[in-house]
């Protein structure tokens, strides 16, 4: 059965704000939700950056759906912490929590003031927090010397049964690599061929569970209006790897979206007032194989999306898978 979520957009939205939206997002009939994890926005404009892990927590607590975060161990999070933080909200709601593990981004790494690695080093270091993470999960003390330093780690209060670490891609080299430790593969939407690819490396290297994508969209009754929303939250967030991964600040990505058209924005957002329209091209993301598809209003209100597409889209796409 497809799985279809809410994102929950730390960068965009006050947390309490984003608390109510995921609220409004059950009662409208999307099965699950998941979030970022980022310590900036990519833009000044978006405004917000909320703690994830306090949110997860009283976000699972207030209603009854699955969720999930995007996490970058290694240097701003310990992969210690991480493995207790996970732990905890897996112990406290079960069967309902997962974290997706990744390299990270500079904008959110560099306030440790350690440098910003290569992304070999990075790939590398995910590699060693990922397998302390586990080893941590299933009950053991750990001291590990590399990349990341541990030193007679333990989780104490473990779940039941461990939450999945998935592994996030948006390259079929990165799912490739991910297919050699993680439960399930989540990536972005991207144009159709890209995303065969991303599938395929993943499956043809042994990769196991679920596959999700979060999709990028925007809508509004008036289709100038859901334009102007996506140009002005998403045009800083429309640079492929490398830039995406090495820009520092948020003035940074402001200044590097400056020459960024409404076109640009339109190749990395679904922006259509015709919900049949999204429909469509969702029904066609479940056809390639994706089993969870987590649904991204780009805009900062939340509300009208969440109504329109529980009343119109949700509906129309059950009925087509």
């Amino acid at each position: 059965m497809t799985i279809i979520g809410f994102h929950a957009s730390h960068e965009q939205v006050h947390p309490s704000a984003l608390l109510s939206a995921v609220q409004a997002a059950e009662q409208a009939g999307f099965d699950a939700a998941m979030c970022s994890d980022h310590l900036a926005p990519w833009s000044e404009r978006q405004g917000h950056s909320g703690f994830a892990w306090a949110w997860l927590g009283a976000a699972l607590a207030t209603t009854s759906l699955p969720f999930g975060v995007v996490n970058a161990p290694g240097q701003r999070y310990h992969p210690a912490i991480v493995a207790q933080a996970a732990a905890t909200l897996a112990a406290m709601f079960p069967g309902r929590f997962w974290v997706a593990l990744g390299s990270g981004e500079n904008a959110n790494e560099h306030v440790t003031g350690d440098p910003w690695p290569t992304k070999d080093v990075r790939d590398a270091r995910l590699l060693e927090s990922v397998d302390v993470i586990r080893r941590l999960l299933a009950g053991q003390e750990v001291t590990h010397r590399g990349l990341v330093q541990v030193d007679r780690a333990r989780v104490w209060t473990l779940p039941t049964e461990p939450p999945a670490l998935i592994g996030p891609a948006v390259t079929p080299a990165t799912a490739a690599r991910a297919a050699t430790w993680a439960d399930g593969l989540i990536t972005i939407n991207q144009p159709i061929a890209t995303l065969r690819e991303i599938v395929a490396a993943y499956r043809d290297h042994g990769g196991r569970g679920p596959l999700a994508i979060q999709v990028h969209l925007a809508w509004h009754e008036d289709q100038a209006e859901a334009e102007r929303i996506a140009f002005d939250q998403w045009r800083s967030n429309v640079f492929p790897p490398p830039v995406c991964w090495d820009l520092a600040t948020p003035e940074h990505f402001d200044v590097a979206s400056r020459h960024t058209r409404p076109e640009d924005v339109a190749e990395s957002v679904l922006i259509s007032a015709d919900t049949g329209r999204h429909v469509e091209y969702l029904a066609g993301l479940v056809e390639l194989g994706f089993e969870h598809l987590y649904l991204h209003h780009v805009g900062q209100e939340q509300r009208p999306f969440i109504d329109r597409f529980g009343a119109d889209v949700l509906p129309a796409l059950r009925g087509a898978a």
